[in-house]
C-alpha cells in the first residue's frame, strides 16, 4: 500500500470579489475521507479563495498525518504559481503564496500538483459553493431546440 494521500481543493467568491467559500477533500491511503467546507472570514477574489482553500487542505492533511501528498485543483493560477511557472505582484496573493510554500515544506515525502478540469474537481467545487450557500447541484444539461414547422 502506498503512503501517498490524495487531495482536491477549490475556492469560490460570489460575487467576484466577494465573500469566499473554501472547499477541499482529503483521502488517506486507507480510504478515510475528510472534507473541508467553510467560509473565509474576509472577502476576496476567486484566486485568493483558491489559495486559502489549498492552505486549509494542507493544514488538514498534515494534522491527519500525511507526509506525502498528491494535490489536484482546477485553479490554473494556484497550480502554475506553486510549480514556479507564473508570478504575481498582487501583495495579498504574494503573501498567501509565501505561506503556502512554507506549508508545503512540512511534507518531507513530497507534494505533487496537478491541474484538473473543473468537472474532475466536482467534490471540492461543491464543498466551496456549499460554504457560501450557493447551488451545489451539477449544472443541468442544456435543452436542445427543435427545428421544424410551427
Amino acid at each position: 500500500m502506498t503512503d501517498c494521500w490524495q487531495a482536491w481543493f477549490d475556492g469560490a467568491a460570489a460575487p467576484n470579489p466577494g465573500p469566499m467559500g473554501l472547499g477541499g477533500l482529503l483521502l488517506s491511503p486507507a480510504g478515510e475521507r475528510l472534507e473541508l467546507s467553510r467560509r473565509a472570514g474576509a472577502s476576496g477574489c476567486n484566486n485568493e479563495a483558491e489559495l486559502l482553500a489549498l492552505g486549509q487542505v494542507l493544514d488538514m492533511a498534515y494534522a491527519a498525518g500525511a507526509r506525502r501528498l498528491t494535490i489536484r485543483g482546477d485553479s490554473d493560477f494556484a497550480v502554475q504559481h506553486l510549480q514556479g511557472g507564473a508570478h504575481t505582484a498582487v501583495p495579498r496573493l504574494v503573501a498567501l503564496l509565501q505561506r503556502l510554500s512554507v506549508s508545503l515544506g512540512r511534507f518531507e515525502g513530497g507534494v505533487e500538483f496537478f491541474w484538473v478540469p473543473r468537472h474532475r474537481n466536482g467534490e471540492a467545487d461543491r464543498l466551496s459553493r456549499l460554504a457560501l450557500g450557493l447551488n451545489t447541484a451539477p449544472p443541468a444539461p442544456k435543452a436542445r431546440r427543435r427545428r421544424g414547422r410551427r
